[in-house]
């Protein structure tokens, strides 16, 4: 019996392999490749969710309080860096941030260097909560990648990239 999962047939086969019968002019690799990152993405994505849930959070607002986290201290951002960085609209950036003000994880306070605009700033407990939501998804996400060598996740890594560039444009 064959015990090694790279060579059992997975849902994605399935799908291709009635591609191959109906349209055999089809190649067929791509949508494997793509089938098989979007699969992996709802996954991760689904049990990220589920980690994030722990701490109250949803992973829109915990990118919110990454990105604040990321920032040089006092993790103070604008809610136009904010949503530039998350690539939100104002309305869904707002909505966000009325959910974390009001949980106490930051605070919107005047701008001191431009009046028309507010920084928004991680409290000391928002800090606490983003440093173990952080600490808690990367154990997800290792967990996740433990089929791996330490090769192949640099191998993953570095042709994701490659094909992160040529799709972004």
């Amino acid at each position: 019996m064959d015990r090694d999962p790279t060579t059992r047939p997975d849902p994605v086969d399935l799908i291709t392999d009635q591609w191959a019968q109906v349209r055999p002019d089809l190649r067929t690799d791509a949508m494997a490749a793509f089938g098989r990152i979007y699969r992996i993405a709802r996954t991760m994505g689904d049990r990220m969710e589920r980690t994030y849930a722990r701490y109250g959070i949803s992973r829109g607002e915990f990118d919110v309080l990454a990105t604040l986290r990321r920032a040089d201290a006092p993790h103070s951002l604008s809610p136009r860096e904010l949503t530039a960085t998350l690539m939100l609209t104002t309305g869904g950036m707002t909505g966000r941030l009325d959910k974390l003000e009001r949980a106490g994880h930051i605070t919107r306070s005047p701008d001191p260097h431009d009046r028309r605009s507010v920084r928004v700033t991680l409290t000391p407990a928002g800090l606490d909560l983003v440093e173990a939501a952080v600490g808690a998804g990367v154990t997800v996400q290792q967990e996740a990648l433990e089929v791996l060598t330490g090769g192949e996740v640099a191998e993953l890594n570095r042709l994701l990239r490659l094909l992160l560039g040529a799709t972004s444009h």
